[in-house]
């Protein structure tokens, strides 16, 4: 018996991730959602600064938020931090599995930057916690008590890394480390802010002593940034599975990234927005913008395609170019030694399997340049051009 053990260790290592990204994520839009749905009523309760009603499961819930405390705090607190470690940790054993153990495959793209497994491994973890450090120092700097400022620095950042990213890596480790910086620096919040703060505030409400306002305004700014950030680190971390995101390339993958922050930020403007009770032009323009950026990205990507061949390209020609670039990993058995069956079970070692796979290789080898991997055999832009012809002959496009 022979057991894939990277394998089975990715699936289930993503499948916990998945499972605790849902639950901070849902956390995070409901007690944000809840926060903005409180409204001040009559003849409340000394302390309580809101309400909110709700109904779900058959039952009604009547929440009431203390600016600071009641004046005796209950035995049992909920606290929620676990679903953000956890969301952390399964994340990074993922990228270790993926793109660590396999650096030569999946992180390394020696076209671009040309450096060893270790200095590759380093260079991750330097961008994962030089993120958050930054992205702390602005939080604590002036411009920090400014919301559009420390909103156009931290999108700056971002921007930055991701253009740092693409400079070293292959274009799906780039896009993947973007989210992966952006999810450190949200569970950083949680564990290295938001938590804390709370907990002081819990202990010198035991102690009788007046928590320091500045302990709750910092965590809720933390927690507003992190209710943000997740659509467009959503998208980052599955764009391994459209590689259309990565025409960009290393000239332009950054822009691609900065749209794709800006989409999802102006999406989840719209419903906090609406979330206060808002209505009206104050809610007229976010879809709108978020659809013309939404149409920009696809136009701008679609223009960054190899241009076709305008001569036919021979079926042997063909064949040739996929027998050099794609069957290592395209094979009933690799050769490739980081796989031991075919990637997404594709084959494509004749003719015909090519023919069906047309679309997705023209998708991979020749729109996005995404494979192979890290171009680890040298695919030229002509050769791609070549293919590409080909391609569109047998799809006739």
């Amino acid at each position: 018996m022979e057991i894939a053990w990277q394998d089975w260790a990715g699936l289930l290592i993503r499948w916990l991730h998945l499972a605790t990204g849902i639950a901070w994520i849902g956390t995070s839009f409901y007690f944000i959602w809840l926060d903005q749905s409180l409204r001040r009523r009559q003849q409340m309760a000394p302390g309580v600064d809101g309400e909110s009603w709700s109904v779900h499961g058959g039952g009604f819930y009547h929440v009431q938020k203390y600016m600071v405390a009641p004046e005796q705090l209950p035995e049992e607190l909920h606290w929620f931090k676990y679903e953000a470690y956890f969301t952390w940790l399964s994340g990074f054993a993922l990228m270790a599995v993926m793109y660590y153990f396999g650096a030569e495959t999946y992180l390394i793209d020696t076209q671009r930057a040309d450096v060893s497994v270790p200095v590759a491994i380093i260079a991750s973890l330097a961008f994962l916690a030089g993120g958050w450090l930054v992205y702390d120092l602005l939080c604590r700097l002036p411009i920090g008590r400014h919301t559009a400022p420390l909103a156009l620095s931290v999108f700056v950042l971002i921007v930055l890394i991701g253009w740092g990213l693409n400079q070293l890596f292959s274009d799906r480790a780039a896009f993947l480390h973007v989210g992966a910086v952006i999810g450190t620096i949200m569970s950083a919040n949680v564990f290295f802010i938001i938590i804390p703060n709370q907990k002081q505030v819990v202990a010198d409400l035991k102690a009788g002593r007046q928590p320091a306002a500045r302990l709750g305004q910092q965590a809720k700014q933390r927690s507003l940034h992190n209710n943000y950030l997740p659509l467009p680190v959503l998208l980052l971390m599955v764009g391994a599975h459209y590689p259309l995101l990565f025409a960009g390339q290393a000239a332009w993958g950054w822009l691609v990234i900065a749209l794709i922050l800006l989409i999802g930020g102006v999406v989840r403007h719209f419903f906090n927005t609406w979330h206060t009770g808002a209505r009206g032009s104050s809610l007229l323009w976010q879809w709108p913008l978020a659809a013309l950026l939404g149409i920009a990205l696809v136009i701008f990507l679609s223009t960054r395609h190899t241009a076709p061949l305008t001569e036919p390209v021979s079926d042997e020609r063909a064949l040739t170019l996929i027998q050099m670039h794609c069957v290592a990993c395209h094979a009933a058995t690799p050769s490739h030694s980081g796989f031991k069956s075919p990637p997404a079970g594709l084959t494509l070692d004749t003719r015909g399997s090519v023919i069906r796979a047309a679309e997705q290789v023209m998708a991979q080898a020749v729109l996005s340049k995404a494979m192979p991997l890290g171009n680890a055999t040298g695919m030229t832009d002509r050769e791609r051009a070549e293919l590409g012809g080909w391609l569109r002959q047998q799809l006739r496009l």
